[in-house]
């Protein structure tokens, strides 16, 4: 069975619909895509009969390895008007990309359930502070190597865990470090690459011995290693569309309130983790 067998319709739209609802709400209310993503493709990844033990792994791994296409274009418009922190970015990825490879190896050693409940506990901790809008206040200086590199490890680490871009971490600790919260969004765009690729790769190379009939209804499942390559190809590509109109949006209207509707979905998302 050849990989575009996977390719049915439904799945297409499952996967499309997917990626065009979360690129435009990051673009919109600046998350990460991996809140929305991760719970999305594990139901979908379950309706195919995929082994329970992989699913959320392949989600993660998935939300990670999607994340690296569309960093580039939120990072590209934010370097156009010179938002971007380039020496900061550049003193936290050493530990980032250390600490994203070891974090895939981790994640992957735990059990699944495990593995949802860290998940929901992220989840859980994102919709708290959207709905708060919680900001915390500036109170020191960026540190030095020492401090930039385990601040790098920390982020990289939690991040490819959850399969997110590392700006639930990366944001607040540069604000907090004094950094205007617009560079600190800025800069934290630039990191979402690093996270993203050296985790993709991490998930590559744990899962390089899985078989690649996993899909118990349709055989062949389309994978590398965890990666589920139909959700990064597609995902990718619908979310690169629409995070542009996202951010457009964001500026013509009041998304405060649309904030506090979403971290209420958050909520139910986390819930699902726990219980289901």
């Amino acid at each position: 069975m050849s990989f575009f067998t996977l390719l049915d319709p439904v799945l297409v739209v499952e996967l499309l619909t997917l990626g065009l609802c979360t690129g435009f709400l990051a673009g919109l209310l600046g998350i990460g895509g991996g809140m929305l993503m991760v719970p999305f493709i594990t139901f979908i990844l379950t309706s195919k009969g995929f082994p329970t033990e992989h699913i959320v792994k392949m989600a993660v791994a998935t939300s990670l390895a999607t994340i690296c296409f569309t960093s580039l274009s939120s990072v590209w418009a934010h370097h156009k008007r010179g938002a971007v922190l380039w020496p900061v970015a550049i003193a936290l990825a050493p530990g980032i990309l250390l600490g994203s490879l070891i974090g895939a190896q981790l994640a992957v050693a735990l059990p699944g359930k495990i593995l949802s409940v860290l998940f929901a506990v992220f989840v859980a901790f994102s919709a708290t502070q959207m709905f708060l809008n919680r900001k915390p206040m500036p109170g020191r200086v960026l540190p030095g190597f020492v401090g930039m590199f385990s601040v790098g490890g920390l982020i990289g680490g939690l991040s490819s865990i959850v399969g997110a871009g590392g700006a639930f971490i990366s944001v607040p600790f540069m604000t907090w470090s004094n950094v205007k919260i617009h560079n600190a969004v800025a800069t934290s765009s630039a990191l979402g690459f690093p996270i993203a690729f050296a985790g993709t790769l991490g998930y590559i190379w744990a899962g390089w011995n899985l078989p690649p009939m996993l899909n118990g209804s349709t055989g062949f499942s389309g994978n590398l290693g965890y990666l589920y390559l139909p959700g990064v190809i597609i995902v990718s590509l619908a979310s690169m569309c629409t995070a542009p109109l996202g951010a457009k949006t964001a500026h013509k209207i009041d998304i405060a309130p649309l904030k506090k509707v979403f971290a209420s979905v958050l909520y139910v998302l986390a819930a699902y983790f726990l219980f289901h």
